[in-house]
């Protein structure tokens, strides 16, 4: 069953996405070489818990031992922070974060390069994020799940990428993972439809080679097969009465927050 959030829900579930959207701004002035992905995690958490008064949700969630995913270069999503990893000129790595505040969860992730990318990388994290804000343009009452992931597979292959199909976007609360599930390949005019007041994550993960990946022994950490580069971008999504609402969206971005 997929859960439809009152007024009182969504008025906290912009809090929330709004917490998690300030720790990705807060954070990026720290992503530069030589720093350890361990000390990334250690100043959100510090933000998340002493500034933010809130609660990291990734922290001992099914036994993740860190307070945000921290995935580089080749790792596909769910990487775990390391005093091991440390980031190097022109590697790229999603730092995805997700904040519980008064019971709801606020869940977003972002793409930062480390000094300068390569071309490929630079392409990568952009058509990226493409496919995220072409999929969130369509949210509406009445769309068919299906298109989501039709728009991302269509531009994702367009420029000579694939599409991650082991993971997924979802929907979100007081739970971190609720129903429905939000694939990023698809066929139109199929799945279940939107309604109002409906939030879920869209979280497209995109590679430059294959689309295959692998389970590291950690039982977290998410790599491609062919060790070639993964891009995600994600933001959290409230179904409007005619459109959609961004609850993450971050100030930097040329986007509209609602429709």
């Amino acid at each position: 069953m997929v859960d439809i959030k009152s007024k009182v829900d969504i008025e906290k579930m912009r809090v929330a996405g709004k917490l998690a959207s300030e720790v990705l701004e807060m954070i990026g002035q720290y992503v530069k070489p030589g720093v350890s992905t361990e000390e990334l995690d250690q100043i959100c958490h510090d933000y998340i818990v002493k500034e933010q008064n809130a609660i990291p949700a990734p922290l001992n969630y099914k036994g993740f031992p860190k307070s945000i995913c921290t995935s580089v270069n080749h790792q596909v999503c769910h990487g775990i922070p390391s005093d091991d990893k440390i980031l190097k000129e022109s590697d790229i790595i999603n730092i995805d974060v997700t904040v519980i505040k008064e019971g709801f969860h606020g869940d977003t992730s972002k793409m930062y390069h480390v000094g300068k990318p390569s071309i490929l990388a630079e392409r990568l994290c952009k058509v990226t994020q493409e496919c995220m804000y072409q999929a969130i343009s369509i949210v509406k009452p009445g769309l068919h799940i299906g298109n989501i992931g039709a728009v991302i597979q269509k531009h994702a292959y367009d420029n000579n990428f694939s599409v991650v199909k082991d993971y997924c976007g979802h929907g979100i609360g007081k739970n971190f993972h609720e129903s429905p599930q939000i694939l990023h390949y698809g066929i139109k005019n199929t799945g279940i439809r939107l309604e109002e007041g409906m939030t879920f994550t869209i979280e497209p993960m995109i590679n430059s080679g294959k689309y295959k990946t692998k389970l590291l022994n950690d039982g977290w950490t998410v790599v491609t097969q062919d060790h070639s580069l993964s891009a995600q971008w994600e933001h959290t999504i409230l179904v409007t009465n005619n459109g959609y609402e961004i609850l993450t969206l971050r100030d930097e971005e040329n986007i509209e927050k609602k429709l």
